[in-house]
């Protein structure tokens, strides 16, 4: 069992204003197996603490930590974080023209496990994930989310998910954009990757829909930066009926 742990994140960014403190005091502890739902409304920093964990250079952590079974997250640059075992499936995937698909992900994985994958194991492996997400062999060929739709791209997220296999996934709003049928395909995907028992996921989201197909173990209300109110499956509830007023209501004004 693996564990991924945050201890007291505190975490600001660069604007034109001066320096913002984004996160302040965000502790949170996830286990192989375990799924973790964070919710909340927009700007209390939820992808900020995926971009964080994932080492994006625009947050700036001015203290607390993150460990990956006891060693130091923050110390590690961006690749050493994914070959450990971190990945990031982003809000907003982007395009990487010039580079196909098929050239990508085995470069990827090469890098990934320190050597290349069985180029016939490989190949089988990337065509039956791609039939399974009900992706275009065709893409196979194409430029990397170069052309494709919103929901193309969130299930090639999710195509990178199942052939790189990480030890925690941190999926930023894959949601967003989806219709219903795109989101059942993409969720499915997550969940056959989760059934293996290997890895534990960080699922960040405005919306219960999503966790009518991903159930969650724990849910945690993000407002203003910290967590304001853990619970089970049923405070996702809760959210769908109540929204988030009585969080707003409860933060303290800012003076001027």
């Amino acid at each position: 069992m693996s564990t991924l742990e945050i201890k007291d994140l505190y975490v600001s960014i660069v604007t034109e204003q001066g320096s913002k403190q984004i996160l302040k005091g965000v502790s949170l502890t996830i286990r192989t197996g375990e799924t973790h739902a964070i919710m909340g409304p927009n700007g209390s920093g939820k992808s900020t603490l995926a971009s964080t964990i994932a080492g994006h250079p625009r947050y700036t952590v001015e203290s607390g930590s993150i460990a990956l079974d006891g060693e130091d997250v923050l110390a590690m640059s961006v690749d050493e974080r994914a070959r450990a075992g971190l990945f990031l499936a982003m809000q907003y995937p982007v395009e990487v023209p010039g580079v196909t698909m098929t050239n990508f992900l085995r470069t990827a994985k090469t890098a990934l496990d320190g050597k290349a994958p069985s180029l016939r194991h490989w190949t089988k492996d990337v065509k039956q994930a791609m039939s399974q997400l009900r992706i275009d062999a065709d893409f196979a060929q194409r430029n990397v989310n170069e052309g494709f739709s919103g929901g193309e791209k969130k299930r090639v997220e999710i195509l990178q998910l199942e052939l790189f296999r990480p030890r925690f996934a941190i999926l930023d709003e894959t949601d967003s954009g989806l219709d219903v049928d795109a989101l059942k395909v993409v969720s499915e995907g997550v969940n056959r990757e989760h059934a293996k028992g290997e890895m534990g996921t960080l699922l960040i989201t405005h919306y219960t829909r999503i966790l009518r197909y991903i159930k969650p173990d724990f849910v945690h209300v993000f407002v203003d930066g910290r967590i304001a109110e853990e619970g089970g499956p049923e405070l996702a509830d809760r959210l769908e009926e109540e929204g988030y007023d009585r969080f707003a209501a409860a933060t303290p004004a800012v003076e001027a």
